[in-house]
């Protein structure tokens, strides 16, 4: 086996992110082979049951990594994509898997990063809650623009002029951040998303509007976010650009309420640094509040621009009742709540203990906190801006906060900072539960809560982004 040839292959079973499983005896190492040891070849693009013909990218002692040129006998598995992006777009990564085998294989991941990774033993693995929308479950879309347009294999090998390529608005290539995927449509989620995403590139186009260049750091045009209620008719569009054009903005604002009347917000972000991200260092409201409002469970959230939201409502919902029902509440408990957003899961628990206190760094988010306790009458909730990349107990001796009994916890896919694992060591609570979206970093981090007394009783991963790779679990620790 050499790099750059193309074999055949029959898949045997599946290491997560795309990557179907061959195993081939080792022929040129007796003392691999003597162990039992088998050579695997991980396969992007398939999956169990295929028959492929892939090309080897890389060759190794005891792996080769390869990706499908050909499925010559498909899975019982797949299923036909719905997106005609599908393969090229960087989105959805299973659109070809049946929904109910992709719950099947996220579940398994979980419990093997657990067992295998973290080194975990007697705890109980919950069945995955599967989506109950496995398209147009988004609440949120964000669109990059880009001045190098993604081109498609009939483009480049077709003799016709190539029109458009130096402005394109959609989604980023996998590893490819300086071109973007010209989107007509994407199915993640709504009609109204796709007709906003359409209007925008045409308006600006016939502007001749330039787009921002993360090398020359020149340009006006940056990112498109589109956030839009489940529960209430609410829909925010959020143009990120690099500065002001008060004409441009306002009659791009006009306009797209005409073709789009449902929008309720229309919010245009400035981002004057030179990094490639969709949040703005100030924001101009051309219609609305600049503001959009959603419900889990009974209560009601406002969401800002630049605040953190479940991007998924209805999975979120089922998500924090996990959460509440793994801390198993009694009325007199206080609860921190840490990398707490909008104070979503906060208010969630607010009237099953004594109090809360939400630690969050964001100051869109905070003040979206202060509303929402406004909002739904919450009284026992106290939101404090932490940085939660430092230690923060010297905040809690400052505003004489009491000890928790329970810590709740959802950061970032990074996982805590070593720092902020050592302070809730320090604050020694009975229980932790730590809701996450990568799996591999919460194993990490849970490993070193339990090298300091904590035991990892059970796990449930949620579902949020169907035919994604991406999922979210809720884990119980309990201090022993």
């Amino acid at each position: 086996m050499k790099k750059g040839e193309i074999l055949e292959f029959d898949i045997e079973s599946y290491a997560f992110e795309g990557k179907g499983i061959c195993k081939l005896p080792i022929e040129d190492n007796d003392e691999l082979a003597e162990a039992g040891k088998k050579f695997v070849v991980f396969v992007n693009g398939s999956y169990p049951g295929d028959r492929v013909k892939a090309l080897i990218r890389r060759k190794k002692r005891s792996y080769a990594e390869a990706t499908v040129e050909e499925v010559l006998v498909p899975s019982k598995d797949r299923t036909e994509a719905k997106c005609s992006y599908f393969g090229i777009c960087g989105g959805c990564k299973q659109q070809d898997l049946k929904y109910e085998v992709q719950a099947k294989y996220k579940e398994e991941q979980v419990r093997d990063i657990f067992e295998r990774l973290g080194g975990f033993e007697n705890f109980e693995m919950e069945p995955i809650v599967e989506a109950e929308n496995i398209f147009f479950y988004r609440n949120k879309m964000e669109f990059s623009f880009a001045d190098k347009r993604w081109l498609t294999k009939e483009e480049i090998g077709s003799e016709k002029e190539i029109l458009d390529s130096n402005f394109a608005l959609g989604l980023h290539i996998p590893r490819i951040f300086n071109k973007v995927l010209d989107l007509n449509e994407c199915f993640l989620q709504s009609e109204e998303s796709n007709k906003i995403m359409n209007f925008t590139r045409k308006f600006f186009k016939s502007k001749n509007a330039t787009i921002f260049s993360t090398k020359t750091h020149v340009g006006y045009l940056r990112h498109l976010v589109i956030k839009q209620a489940s529960h209430t008719n609410d829909l925010m569009v959020n143009l990120v650009t690099s500065s002001q054009n008060e004409e441009w903005m306002e009659e791009y604002s006009s306009k797209l309420i005409e073709v789009v009347p449902s929008i309720t917000t229309i919010v245009n972000n400035i981002n004057l640094k030179k990094g490639k991200t969709a949040y703005g260092d100030f924001e101009i409201n051309y219609f609305g509040d600049g503001y959009i409002y959603d419900l889990i469970g009974d209560y009601k959230f406002r969401i800002s621009a630049n605040s953190f939201f479940q991007t998924n409502t209805s999975q979120a919902a089922n998500l924090y009742k996990i959460a509440l029902d793994y801390a198993d509440l009694k009325g007199d408990e206080v609860v921190y709540d840490l990398y707490s957003g909008a104070g979503t899961i906060s208010i969630y628990v607010s009237k099953n203990c004594e109090n809360v206190y939400s630690f969050e760094t964001v100051d869109s988010s905070i003040e979206d906190a202060h509303s929402n306790n406004i909002l739904n009458k919450i009284e026992n909730v106290t939101h404090i801006q932490a940085d939660l990349n430092k230690s923060f107990l010297s905040i809690l001796d400052n505003k004489q906060i009491p000890k928790p009994d329970v810590i709740l916890l959802d950061p970032p896919r990074a996982g805590m900072n070593p720092k902020t694992v050592k302070d809730l060591i320090a604050l020694s609570p009975s229980k932790i539960v730590y809701v996450s979206c990568n799996p591999t970093t919460q194993a990490r981090d849970i490993k070193l809560l339990a090298e300091a007394g904590y035991k990892l009783i059970k796990v449930r991963p949620v579902d949020m982004f169907p035919h994604t790779f991406h999922i979210e679990t809720v884990a119980l620790l309990v201090r022993e």
